[in-house]
């Protein structure tokens, strides 16, 4: 019995040995098909849709407004093209991507596995300076509902730093914190719609509020992917330290890791993401909740691996979602963000009973 029970821990060492190389293993794979599979996602995605578009017509109106010949296609049938469809796709790959990233960030910096981009309260920061803007005119037209969103995602950042500041400034200070700070917005947002929306513009503000990818634009695709790029090299750059995290605070500081400086460089980064994200795009959740948890069981803990293939499966499943938001009830228009938690919500309780089967 003694060399059965001595045997045991080396049978587990091994089978985790083994798992951890097969995570490594599986990682390149992974990366080089998430590529192709982004590629051929926004390509077959630019082609659905009530005008009839095939992939090579797009490609051909993509090369030529990047200097190439003449797409040979209608100046109705290319902008539908380049002025509707291709921005529209570029923008839910940039916000899938970087709402999967800040949720795989928060998760292992707060260590909590239900923490998403809008557990500090950003979204709902965020939506009401939309609401303020579409709803009472804040800023007098000088303001547009993307700027008032973004207004109102840092006020709401900057309400749960200090909150979390003035309570101690542990990890779960700062999810309690976010958690007040979200109740706080949503009533005002709630408030406000109540009180000074009518029927149409309630119906606006209610849309926005589901997540609508529908007024996309060059100009949103751009910032949301310089912040998104800026996002993950420094997420990227920290992807060591989190590992730390994953150990608890007492263990990463004993590595080394200064842990408040840490917090709050991921955080505010985590949260000038959200922002932006948001503000152009809506509330859409479940999108950083759900994929970094299938990914992690993919490949790993490891943030080296997991934060690049969690953008990639973000940006193919909030390319998809779109799509289906858009023609799933044509010429009715689905918010974006009711199709994410349709599909998000069994495949969180799938991911919790997968991982409550592996214990």
């Amino acid at each position: 019995m003694a060399v059965q029970r001595s045997c045991r821990p080396a049978a587990a060492g091994r089978s985790t040995r083994a798992s951890v190389r097969s995570s490594r293993a599986l990682a390149p794979v992974a990366a080089v098909g998430g590529v192709v599979l982004l590629c051929a996602s926004i390509a077959v995605a630019l082609t659905i849709g009530p005008a009839d578009i095939r992939v090579a017509d797009s490609w051909s109106v993509v090369a030529a407004h990047l200097g190439g010949n003449p797409s040979g296609l209608s100046p109705i049938r290319d902008g539908i093209v380049w002025d509707l469809r291709l921005p529209r796709t570029l923008l839910a790959a940039a916000c899938g991507a970087g709402l999967a990233v800040c949720g795989t960030v928060l998760q292992s910096l707060l260590r909590n596995p239900l923490a998403d981009p809008f557990v500090l309260g950003v979204s709902s920061g965020a939506s009401t300076g939309a609401v303020a803007v579409i709803v009472l005119g804040a800023g007098g037209g000088l303001l547009s509902v993307t700027g008032g969103a973004f207004l109102g995602a840092v006020c709401s950042f900057a309400l749960v730093v200090v909150l979390s500041h003035t309570l101690g400034g542990s990890t779960d200070r700062v999810v309690l914190a976010g958690v007040a700070a979200m109740q706080l917005f949503s009533a005002l947002t709630s408030f406000v719609v109540m009180t000074a929306a009518d029927a149409e513009t309630t119906r606006e503000v209610l849309f926005w509020l589901l997540g609508s990818l529908s007024g996309a634009g060059w100009t949103d695709v751009g910032v949301c992917a310089a912040v998104l790029a800026v996002g993950l090299a420094v997420c990227g750059g920290h992807a060591r330290t989190l590992d730390a995290f994953a150990f608890g605070e007492d263990a990463a500081a004993a590595l080394g890791v200064g842990v408040a400086r840490t917090r709050l460089v991921l955080l505010s980064v985590t949260a000038l993401l959200t922002a932006v994200l948001v503000s152009s795009a809506g509330a859409i959740g479940f999108v950083g909740l759900v994929l970094p948890h299938a990914i992690r069981a993919l490949v790993g803990p490891r943030h080296a691996r997991l934060l690049p293939l969690t953008a990639l499966a973000g940006s193919v499943f909030l390319v998809w979602a779109d799509t289906l938001a858009r023609t799933v009830l044509d010429p009715q228009e689905v918010p974006v963000g009711v199709v994410t938690s349709l599909v998000g919500v069994p495949a969180f309780v799938l991911v919790l009973y997968r991982s409550r089967s592996t214990r």
